[in-house]
């Protein structure tokens, strides 16, 4: 049987500039068991053979990609945005004269960089013929509250029905370009790409993903994604 190939771009934001983290360099540039958080999640995607490109937007005012001295025939850097949207909108425009409508998209968090090969070509698999496309998730296992203004409890919420979103997420070129312009011209808000095809009414499809996926937003998870990686390095 012919493999259908196909051509995956990807995409990795990187204009953010963590203040929730409090460091005084941008948390994607914090060095990980010797190695920059970002460069971790992009050599992550880079085990992908189908990934044509990555392109990584980066803020305006970024310093420090050039002193990584990475370079990789499959990585560009194009200019971010104000926003996590905005920064994937310029990433899928800079993409408009290589891409085709039905070409697929991966994007990835800057900060997660424990993202295993398995999980990534299992997003592949599970979303590759699926109409609308889907994202790495896990169940939520904790009894969640709902507070009130005044942070008392109003509600337990049905954990059967949540779900905590990774990355990455994978939709159609045209139809994630399409899902962030309507979104950002309407001034709503989107914190991922799956939020965004939300908002046209579409649902994307939940793939299983490990918890070990993590995203770094403190030092707490610096230690935690450390111990991650060294982990594999014992296997």
């Amino acid at each position: 049987i012919a493999k259908i190939y196909m051509r995956i771009w990807a995409i990795v934001p990187a204009a953010g500039i963590g203040h929730r983290y409090g460091s005084a360099i941008p948390k994607q540039y914090l060095s990980l068991c010797g190695t920059p958080v970002l460069l971790h999640s992009i050599r992550r995607l880079l085990e992908i053979k189908e990934v044509e490109q990555i392109l990584v937007p980066l803020g305006s005012d970024d310093t420090l990609w050039k002193n990584l001295e990475f370079s990789h025939p499959k990585v560009k850097t194009i200019a971010g945005g104000c926003d996590r949207s905005q920064s994937v909108l310029n990433a899928l425009e800079g993409l408009s004269n290589l891409a085709k409508e039905e070409d697929w998209v991966l994007v990835h968090d800057a900060v997660r960089p424990c993202v295993t090969e398995f999980d990534i070509k299992k997003i592949i698999r599970e979303v590759r013929n699926d109409d609308v496309g889907g994202l790495l998730a896990y169940q939520v296992v904790d009894t969640i509250k709902e507070l009130d203004d005044s942070d008392g409890v109003i509600k337990t919420m049905d954990r059967e029905k949540l779900w905590f979103a990774l990355t990455p997420q994978m939709f159609r070129y045209e139809l994630i370009k399409k899902a962030l312009k309507a979104a950002v011209l309407s001034d709503q808000p989107v914190t991922d790409e799956a939020s965004a095809i939300e908002f046209l009414g579409l649902s994307p499809k939940i793939i299983p993903g490990e918890k070990s996926n993590i995203k770094i937003t403190s030092a707490e998870d610096m230690l935690l994604a450390e111990l991650i990686i060294m982990s594999w390095s014992r296997k």
